[in-house]
């Protein structure tokens, strides 16, 4: 199926119209497909799963809200989703930045906490076992919803795709630029460790897994060793880290993400 930017809507919870308007925004795309705002949600999973119930796209972009898609990334995306469904028509996730089953960091996206681009280009689809939040494509057809149990706004990237999983489908990196222009955070609280917490019970039988962040594991050592980690090397992370205030557009020319228009016909 040859999919178009009348197939798709973005889909993003925001609780800062600042944040919103200087970066998703301020895509091109966004202008192109409807931009459906969810706001005052109480977990990411909740603003999610209404966002599916009051749309109808075959193709649902989840997008945070300080994400910025450089021109042609529509484009890009259909084409991408083309490869996908070349290898397996029955499909259920795409995303940004994926990790492989073989642990493999998949992206490539700019991060501005991270001051870099991060991830490897996949030269074909690449299945993985989760994906970092900030971007991820949904085939409606695939009837997963996110669980309404999972707190707050962290690991359901992870979790979408170990459902999707369950059922027999798969989830790909695909190659899908973008801006991230995330803030530095010293360090990940509470709410990330009940995320933690919850998908150690959840998916008991499939651990360990690998997320964008840390490993999930029986024993939770992993968390631990996160949080020492994190204590021992904020100097070193927040001077890598650059400030949010830079246009996303022009982050988008230093990565040579301009208009990825001519990407999408390779």
């Amino acid at each position: 199926m040859t999919y178009t930017a009348a197939d798709m809507v973005l889909c993003v919870a925001s609780h800062s119209p600042t944040i919103l308007h200087a970066n998703l925004a301020q895509s091109p795309c966004a202008a192109l497909m409807p931009l459906h705002v969810e706001t005052d949600a109480p977990s990411a999973a909740i603003a999610y799963n209404h966002a599916l119930d009051a749309t109808t796209a075959p193709i649902v972009v989840f997008v945070h809200h300080d994400v910025y898609l450089p021109n042609g990334w529509e484009a890009l995306l259909a084409a991408r989703l083309a490869e996908v469904e070349a290898i397996d028509p029955n499909w259920a996730l795409a995303g940004a930045f994926g990790i492989g089953l073989d642990g493999a960091n998949f992206g490539p996206v700019w991060s501005s906490s991270l001051g870099m681009i991060v991830g490897r280009v996949p030269l074909t689809p690449a299945p993985v076992q989760s994906f970092d939040e900030m971007l991820i494509v949904l085939r409606r057809t695939s009837d997963l919803r996110f669980d309404d149990t999972l707190p707050g706004w962290h690991m359901y990237g992870t979790d979408i795709v170990q459902q999707a999983r369950a059922k027999g489908m798969a989830a790909y990196s695909t190659a899908l630029p973008c801006i991230h222009n995330d803030r530095y955070h010293d360090a990940l609280g509470q709410d990330f460790t009940d995320a933690y917490r919850f998908m150690q019970t959840k998916w008991q039988s499939v651990l360990p897994l690998r997320t964008p962040i840390l490993k999930i594991s029986r024993s939770g050592l992993h968390l631990l060793r996160d949080r020492w980690r994190n204590r021992y090397s904020t100097a070193v992370r927040s001077a890598m880290a650059i400030s949010t205030d830079h246009a996303p557009q022009d982050l988008a020319a230093r990565c040579g993400w301009t208009d990825l228009s001519p990407i999408a016909v390779f």
